[in-house]
């Protein structure tokens, strides 16, 4: 059955005539996909149709993406201009995404930097890690550090260099600490939970006023966020690049 969504379902965080910055929920598809489910661009774009008074379709730019199993902060344009500067600086590596992660086991190193080449299997929509030689590999980089760790979990903090599909969480399992609740990948070992992936903060220049834009939500009050105190959380939160 498909699955269907309202605005009720997806915070707005921020809006002007020239950005939308919403929360994207778990398991909702950025774009249509095979699923037939509600996807948050057309959610959206109703969205501002409705608000608006705008006939026909509006416009509404997708500058990023993020897994269907991962929730988090987005930014979308409002216009072609505002959605060609926004994708140059996301090319341009000067907007930063962080995400928190809960991982099955703790990373031997608390911090550090992983390099891989990925190749995704389009056939069966995995990502595995190949080799700098293998045809259409692509270079994958994020930074890390250790938060927290319980006997079986990890709080992590990941930084992102590049953005390549599924990248966190082939990472993680590469090193056999995969992102818990992540059944794809090797993270299912304590049964069936969403995936712990969470987009919780997006730094950016406004692209038209050129504001320094910071958007921070925590995680979903739910295992295995709950297993870390919030102290934690609040000193993430207090951690501005």
């Amino acid at each position: 059955m498909k699955k269907q969504y309202t605005m009720d379902d997806i915070p707005v965080l921020f809006e002007d005539n020239h950005i939308l910055v919403v929360l994207k929920p778990q398991n909702m598809p950025v774009q249509q996909d095979i699923s037939g489910d509600d996807d948050l661009l057309t959610v959206l774009k109703n969205y501002i149709k409705q608000k608006y008074n705008k006939e026909g379709n509006a416009f509404l730019g997708l500058v990023h993406r993020l897994d269907r199993t991962t929730g988090g902060i987005m930014v979308f344009a409002r216009n072609s201009k505002c959605a060609a500067r926004l994708s140059k600086a996301f090319a341009d590596r000067e907007i930063k995404k962080n995400y928190l992660a809960v991982t099955c086991g703790s990373p031997r190193a608390k911090s550090g930097t992983l390099v891989n080449y990925l190749k995704k299997n389009a056939s069966n929509n995995t990502v595995y890690v190949a080799t700098q030689l293998t045809e259409d590999a692509k270079r994958a980089e994020l930074s890390y550090k250790v938060l927290d760790s319980t006997p079986l979990t990890a709080l992590v903090k990941v930084n992102l260099e590049t953005g390549r599909s599924h990248q966190i969480r082939v990472q993680f399992s590469a090193i056999n600490t995969p992102i818990f609740g992540d059944a794809r990948y090797g993270g299912d070992k304590y049964g069936k939970h969403n995936l712990a992936l969470w987009a919780y903060k997006l730094c950016f220049s406004h692209p038209v006023t050129k504001d320094k834009m910071v958007f921070f939500v925590y995680p979903p009050e739910s295992v295995p966020w709950t297993d870390f105190p919030i102290e934690k959380l609040l000193n993430v939160k207090d951690d501005i690049e």
